[in-house]
């Protein structure tokens, strides 16, 4: 299972490993105060692209087409995220307030269909 959480929300018994998934830094946030097993800031989207977004739900179908090519561009980026998945639960954690149009929305999309062309290769 992968759940997305804003960083904000409490840490559950179900969360599995928990990576932030966010270019920078979530604003009011203590480095130690938030729980996760670590920062993958390199499975977030480019400056660029997060920019040119801004959360904006008109751009979201092209944001995640975008998203998913430089995802695939750097595999080694998203690669621990799919590891973690197979072993267990996995949190995406982000701290935009869209709940529905974020990169952390996108990743899990992109990452179980990861998961499912695996298991259909399995098959």
């Amino acid at each position: 299972m992968i759940k997305v959480k804003r960083v904000y929300d409490p840490v559950e018994l179900d969360d599995g490993k928990r990576f932030l998934v966010d270019r920078l830094w979530p604003r009011g946030m203590k480095k130690g105060a938030l729980r996760m097993d670590s920062w993958l800031k390199e499975a977030a989207p480019s400056d660029g692209l997060r920019r040119w977004f801004r959360h904006d739900p008109e751009k979201w179908e092209e944001f995640c087409q975008r998203y998913f090519a430089e995802l695939e561009a750097h595999p080694e980026a998203w690669r621990p995220l799919l590891e973690a998945a197979r072993a267990g639960n996995l949190t995406l954690l982000f701290s935009a307030r869209d709940p529905v149009h974020n990169n952390a929305v996108a990743l899990r999309a992109f990452l179980e269909e990861k998961l499912k062309s695996a298991t259909e290769l399995i098959s």
